[in-house]
């Protein structure tokens, strides 16, 4: 299995507000949907009911400490423990989307962080993204991109 972790973040990491994202930008948006295409996403349960609709083209797994009643297609683990020993032998990529503490749990594990670095703040954000040393990783600049008169960057870090 190949960990990856696809999010976009402010100025000052700010992730999201109220349990939705800060900035609404269609070609951020189009970049997650062609990155995460056919692949597996990993979320935890909030951001997974955040979600405005099921995700056409992609396996769910839903991080949660209760036990829910989803989709019988999605798979649920309760623990990063129990995960990364389900999917040591799986021969794909897994993204994780969100949320922050998702993210916080997982950044270590990840070879590969997809983020969409927005030129813009929102002070009153009230989940943000891990802070991650970017000298332990290479980037590389995929696209710049502007929407509604906010520029951004699509960026991966591969770490090292």
């Amino acid at each position: 299995m190949k960990l990856s972790l696809i999010a976009a973040i402010g100025e000052n990491n700010e992730l999201g507000k109220d349990n939705n994202l800060i900035w609404h930008l269609p070609g951020d948006l189009k970049f997650f949907k062609e990155t995460t295409m056919g692949k597996t996403i990993a979320m935890g349960y909030n951001t997974y009911l955040s979600l405005p609709k099921r995700l056409p083209g992609r396996k769910y797994i839903v991080f949660t400490f209760k036990d829910r009643e989803l989709d019988p297609d999605i798979e649920i683990f309760h623990n990063k423990e129990t995960f990364l020993e389900s999917m040591k032998d799986r021969e794909e990529e897994i993204f994780i989307i969100g949320g922050a503490s998702i993210y916080k749990q997982f950044i270590n594990d990840c070879e590969s962080l997809y983020l969409t670095e927005v030129e813009a703040s929102c002070k009153d954000a009230d989940v943000y993204f891990p802070e991650f040393n970017k000298d332990d990783y290479t980037s590389e600049l995929i696209r710049e991109n502007e929407d509604k008169g906010i520029k951004y960057k699509h960026m991966v870090y591969r770490r090292k």
